[in-house]
C-alpha cells in the first residue's frame, strides 16, 4: 500500500461567490424597482398625492373645518377625506363608468369620451416619441396638427367622391401634409446642423399664421359665403364613422391610432430600420462609424414622425370637429404629446398608456369641476407635476425609498459584506 492510497482525497474547491445567491424573485422585484417604468408609474403617484393636497386646501369644508381643528381635529380629517374621495370619485364617474347612469350603455359613455380624447395625444404622441428615440426633439407637434388639419379640411370640404374613397383620401392627403412640414425641419438638420427644436417652433409659428390666412381667404378653407375664419362642414362621404354608432361619439380614428401603435412599435423593436433609428439617438458618431448616414436617418425619422402627428390632426378634422374647425382645432395636443411621449418613455406601449390617462384626466377633470366645484386648472397641475417628477427620476426614488439604478440593495451589501468577512 502506497501512501498515496493511505491519504484521503482532497476536498473539492468550494466555489466563491461575491454575494449569496439571492432569489430570483427578489432579483426580478429589484429590477422592476430599478427599472424606468416605475418612475413613471410612480411619478404619475406622486402627482395625484400633490394634487390631493392642493383638492383639500381649496376645499370650502376643509378650511370651514380647519378653523376649529384643535377642539375637534376629526371633523378636518373627515373633511379632508370627503373633498378627496368625492373629488377622484368624480374623476372617475366622468372617466372610466358613470354608476349613476340609468344603464350599461349610458355609464359606459365616459370611457368612450375618454378613448376619444385619447385618440390625437396617442397618435401625436408617437410622433413625438419616435423623434425622442433617435434623438431628435419634435417640437412642432402644433404646426404638423395644423398643416395636415388643413389639408385633410381641404379635401374633405373640396373634392366630391364616394365614400369611403373620400374619407381615405382626405386621411392621407393629411398624413403627408404632416410628413413634409415635420420632413423640412428633418431636411434643415441633416443638410445644416440646423437644430431641430428652433426650426420645429418657427415652423408652428409659420403653420398657425398661414392656417390663418386659409381661414379667412375664400376659395381655400374659409366656408363659402360666410366671413368667420372658419371652413364648412366636411362632406359626408369624408367623415370618419362611429365604431360604436351614433348614441357614442367614439371614431374609428381611435382604430386607426391601435394600428400606429403596433406599427411603430414594430418599427423600432423589430426593423432593421428601427435599429438604425435607435442607434443614431444612442450615439450618432459611433452610427456613423458603423456606416449609418446619420443625416438621412435625420430626415426619415422626422417625415414619419411628422406623419403620425399628422394623424392626429386628420382625427380632429374628420374624427372630432367634422362640422367644420377654426385655427384652435390642434387644442394644444401638439404641446401635451410633448409629456405623453415623456410619460411613456418613448415606448409606444407606454405612449398608449400615458395618452389613455392623459385623455381620463381631459374628460373626467370637467366632471370634478361640474360637481364637486374643484378647480379644472388643478388637473393641468397634476399633469405638470407628473413632468416635474419624470424629469427627476433621482427625486422620485428618493421620496418612495426605492435603490438608485446599478447599486445593490441594502441587504445585498450587508451580506456581501458578511461573505467578505468569512
Amino acid at each position: 500500500m502506497t501512501v498515496a492510497d493511505t491519504q484521503s482525497p482532497p476536498p473539492s474547491p468550494t466555489p466563491m461567490t461575491d454575494a449569496p445567491e439571492v432569489s430570483r424573485w427578489r432579483e426580478a422585484m429589484h429590477r422592476v424597482v430599478s427599472g424606468n417604468a416605475i418612475i413613471s408609474v410612480l411619478a404619475v403617484v406622486a402627482a395625484v398625492l400633490v394634487g390631493s393636497i392642493m383638492i383639500a386646501a381649496t376645499d370650502e369644508s376643509v378650511q370651514k373645518a380647519a378653523g376649529y381643528f384643535f377642539q375637534r381635529p376629526g371633523d378636518t380629517f373627515a373633511a379632508i377625506g370627503s373633498a378627496v374621495g368625492g373629488a377622484y370619485a368624480a374623476l372617475f364617474r366622468g372617466a372610466i363608468y358613470n354608476f349613476n347612469a340609468d344603464s350599461f350603455a349610458v355609464g359606459i359613455r365616459p370611457l368612450t369620451e375618454t378613448l376619444k380624447f385619447a385618440t390625437p395625444l396617442i397618435a401625436a404622441g408617437l410622433g413625438v416619441g419616435l423623434a425622442f428615440r433617435a434623438g431628435l426633439f419634435n417640437i412642432g407637434g402644433q404646426g404638423q396638427m395644423l398643416m395636415a388639419a388643413a389639408a385633410a379640411g381641404y379635401v374633405a370640404t373640396s373634392w366630391d367622391l364616394p365614400f369611403p374613397l373620400h374619407m381615405a383620401a382626405a386621411i392621407i392627403a393629411g398624413i403627408l401634409a404632416g410628413a413634409i412640414w415635420a420632413g423640412i425641419a428633418g431636411l434643415l438638420k441633416a443638410r445644416t446642423g440646423a437644430h431641430e427644436v428652433i426650426v420645429t417652433i418657427m415652423l408652428n409659428h409659420i403653420a398657425v399664421y398661414l392656417l390663418a390666412w386659409m381661414l379667412a381667404t375664400q376659395g381655400v378653407l374659409q366656408a363659402p359665403g360666410s366671413s368667420n375664419p372658419k371652413t364648412a362642414p366636411m362632406a359626408e362621404t369624408a367623415v370618419m364613422p362611429q365604431i360604436l354608432g351614433p348614441m357614442y361619439k367614439l371614431h374609428l380614428g381611435f382604430i386607426f391610432a391601435l394600428i400606429a401603435v403596433a406599427i411603430t412599435w414594430w418599427l423600432l423593436e423589430r426593423s432593421s430600420l428601427g435599429f438604425r433609428f435607435r442607434a443614431v439617438g444612442l450615439n450618432p458618431a459611433a452610427a456613423r462609424t458603423a456606416g449609418i448616414s446619420v443625416g438621412w436617418m435625420y430626415f426619415l425619422v422626422m417625415v414619419i414622425a411628422g406623419a403620425l402627428v399628422g394623424l392626429a390632426g386628420v382625427s380632429q378634422v374628420l374624427g372630432t370637429e367634422p362640422k367644420g374647425f377654426s385655427g384652435g382645432i390642434d387644442a394644444g395636443i401638439g404641446f401635451d404629446a410633448i409629456t405623453v411621449a415623456l410619460l411613456g418613455r418613448s415606448s409606444p406601449l407606454g405612449i398608449l398608456g400615458a395618452g389613455l390617462l392623459f385623455g381620463a384626466f381631459k374628460t373626467g377633470g370637467f366632471t370634478m369641476q361640474a360637481s364637486q366645484g374643484v378647480p379644472i386648472e388643478i388637473v393641468l397641475v397634476v399633469q405638470s407635476l407628473i413632468v416635474l417628477f419624470i424629469a427627476a427620476p433621482p427625486l422620485v426614488r428618493a421620496m418612495f425609498g426605492l435603490p438608485q439604478p446599478g447599486k445593490a440593495s441594502r441587504r445585498q451589501r450587508r451580506a456581501a459584506k458578511k461573505e467578505v468577512a468569512a
